[in-house]
């Protein structure tokens, strides 16, 4: 798997090279610092379930004036999203396509593209991160 942001690892002669394992990456995946921060301020707590999201579909969106902050946001939201799929949804795995971008791969083999999601809902405040969760755990 060709994991971009990851760097580009090489092989010293006679030197193996570290395997990036599923669980390291969804707790890279997972760590949305600037969201966190965000949500923090605003007195929510991201625990990684459905009711946090419900709960940053609240936000009053002050962030969507700010040009330089709006698309970090918009990539943490979509992460954070894919986080609480993974994590709660059975079957449910982090998955890239090709350049890197991370994906949600659900168990009927459906992707989920996460960070568009994010950057939607961010840019746009629709749809709502708890609706799209509601969508993907039904399935």
């Amino acid at each position: 798997m060709n994991i971009p942001f990851l760097g580009n690892r090489r092989k010293k002669h006679g030197e193996a090279v570290p395997a990036v394992d599923a669980e390291g990456v969804a707790e890279l995946l997972s760590e949305c610092e600037l969201l966190r921060s965000l949500a923090a301020r605003e007195g929510i707590r991201l625990d990684d379930t459905g009711a946090s999201l419900e709960a940053l579909d609240q936000l009053v969106p002050r962030w969507r004036d700010d040009e330089e902050i709006l698309p970090w946001l918009g990539n943490d939201a979509g992460l954070y999203l894919g986080t609480v799929i993974v994590r709660t949804v059975p079957g449910a795995a982090w998955d890239f396509w090709p350049g890197g971008q991370p994906v949600v791969r659900l168990a009927s083999g459906r992707e989920f593209d996460v960070v568009t999601a994010g950057h939607e809902w961010a840019a746009n405040g629709v749809p709502e991160l708890s609706q799209l969760y509601g969508e993907v755990a039904e399935v």
